[in-house]
């Protein structure tokens, strides 16, 4: 699968770039792709919520009213959950959300988010680039040159290159992360894909194995 490279201007290079058809080119694995985003998703939440229940509410143990002739129901303590103020039945506890999938099944799953974006035409592959020193307006006019200015973008990085990670912090709807920090998620919350040159041998990599 070749695909052109283009320059921080949006212009052709005149160079093209081979994509592993064995990362890019596959029949995406939907079911794959929503086991890896569900299991991102699941990671995020904390899990904290806490609902007293009858034991941990305060108040009086004493028996709140005789067992019989009172014409209604029998009751034995004002923390029960049927009275405001009482204990909640069956409520929420401390838990961890977080599951395991193999190493397989989210390898597969982001190849599945690969394709989707090339077989979408949504993927870019832009020649390296850097900036002296961190600054927003560069990034902006980079993603103005690709047309992005109005979409959500991920860049993808071979290293850690500081500068443009910091250019683009400030930025709600672009993100910049290097190739092995790449997510399921991430792949496809984004509307377009930037490839940078360097990432591509380290995507390769870690997908192929």
């Amino acid at each position: 699968m070749e695909v052109k490279v283009l320059d921080i201007n949006g212009k052709e290079t005149g160079r093209t770039v081979t994509l592993s058809d064995s990362v890019f080119a596959i029949e995406p694995n939907k079911h794959a792709v929503y086991l890896d985003v569900k299991q991102y998703l699941a990671n995020q939440r904390q899990g904290t919520h806490k609902a007293k229940e009858r034991a941990e509410v305060k108040g009086s143990t004493r028996k709140i009213k005789k067992q019989k002739g009172t014409g209604t129901a029998r009751a034995g303590s004002i923390k029960n959950p049927l009275f405001k103020g009482g204990g909640t039945i069956f409520g929420p506890r401390p838990r961890s959300y977080s599951f395991k999938l193999n190493k397989n099944l989210k390898r597969l799953a982001r190849k599945s988010a690969f394709a989707l974006k090339a077989k979408e035409s949504n993927l870019v592959v832009v020649e390296n680039f850097e900036f002296d020193a961190p600054n927003t307006k560069n990034f902006i006019n980079v993603l103005k040159a690709l047309g992005l200015e109005n979409k959500k973008s991920l860049f993808v990085l071979g290293d850690t290159n500081k500068n443009v990670y910091l250019s683009s912090r400030n930025l709600k709807a672009s993100s910049v992360v290097t190739s092995s920090e790449l997510s399921t998620y991430a792949i496809l919350n984004a509307n377009s894909l930037v490839l940078l040159e360097g990432s591509l041998a380290g995507i390769e990599e870690n997908l192929s194995k």
